[in-house]
């Protein structure tokens, strides 16, 4: 087992943001997604060690790392992330799901960053496609102690659900959520239950960053856009439209992989597979014209 340390940087509003040290080799920072904390993709992180320095830093609100703080917005999760840059020096990023929005949003600020692995950024190219009208009501779910009513409600809102999920009647979804939290209670993994306030902040991310794709264009660093096959539409959707506005991408969908593919195993993931592309990208020579 490659040796994990833990360490701290202060972010632009004096917020700590912890995170864990695995592996040698240049700098990488992996960004978690929702309903996740930095050691989710522990896994991945092992599997790149022999070559890369990573780093998985909690989220704020997350793990070690201090609140969200009353003037939480995508801002400050740029904020984090470049703390974190500045410190380690690293100068290539993986961003998971709305860890990916986050690293999206940084390119635009940080030519220092030469590539980027960006998986699955839940990207809505229509300003009004994001369902905005569910933040009241997880607000008021989780106000209530309702947490598995909360999860249904951003699950619904993200579309990460299977075919099925929208099928089911909701009382029946609550329960059978409330099932799984109860199995959750016990494990190394970050719970749900545990995780479930952080939710809003991932779902005002998602929110906020919905509209035309062409904001991006002008990021300059070569990016790797990953994806499953068996991942949402719209999330194939979003790497698809971002491919064809980033002047130095390329996309990669994996046969047979979900939304959960960066995940430890514990959490149906598939971490071997993604670090192999992961490692091929960022190992390769640039196939970019005037790189």
């Amino acid at each position: 087992m490659t040796t994990t340390t833990t360490g701290t940087v202060t972010s632009a509003d004096g917020t700590e943001i912890g995170y864990h040290e695995v592996g040698r080799g240049p700098g990488l920072v992996i960004l978690h997604g929702a309903m996740q904390t930095g050691h989710s993709q522990i896994e991945l992180a092992q599997a790149l060690a022999d070559a890369f320095t990573c780093y998985l830093p909690d989220r704020r609100g997350r793990g070690r790392s201090g609140p969200a703080g009353p003037g939480y917005g995508l801002r400050r999760e740029i904020e984090d992330l470049e703390a974190l840059l500045d410190a380690t020096g690293a100068a290539y990023v993986a961003g998971v799901s709305s860890g990916a929005i986050i690293t999206l949003r940084t390119l635009l600020e940080r030519p220092d960053v030469r590539k980027a692995v960006v998986f699955e950024p839940p990207l809505f190219e229509e300003a009004d496609a994001f369902p905005s009208d569910c933040l009241p009501r997880l607000d008021r779910e989780l106000a209530a102690g309702r947490t598995a009513a909360a999860l249904v409600t951003g699950m619904k809102a993200a579309r990460l659900g299977p075919p099925i999920f929208n099928a089911l009647p909701r009382p029946l979804l609550e329960m059978l959520t409330g099932l799984m939290l109860r199995s959750q209670e016990t494990g190394d993994e970050p719970s749900f239950g545990r995780l479930a306030p952080t939710l809003r902040q991932d779902l005002e991310l998602a929110a906020r960053a919905a509209g035309d794709l062409e904001l991006y264009r002008p990021i300059q660093a070569e990016v790797l856009l990953l994806g499953g096959t068996r991942s949402p539409a719209y999330l194939r959707t979003a790497l698809a439209g971002l491919e064809r506005v980033l002047s130095r991408a390329r996309r990669v969908l994996m046969d047979g992989l979900d939304h959960s593919a960066t995940s430890n195993a514990a959490q149906r993931g598939r971490p071997e597979r993604v670090a192999a592309e992961i490692r091929r990208f960022l190992q390769n020579a640039s196939n970019f014209t005037g790189a």
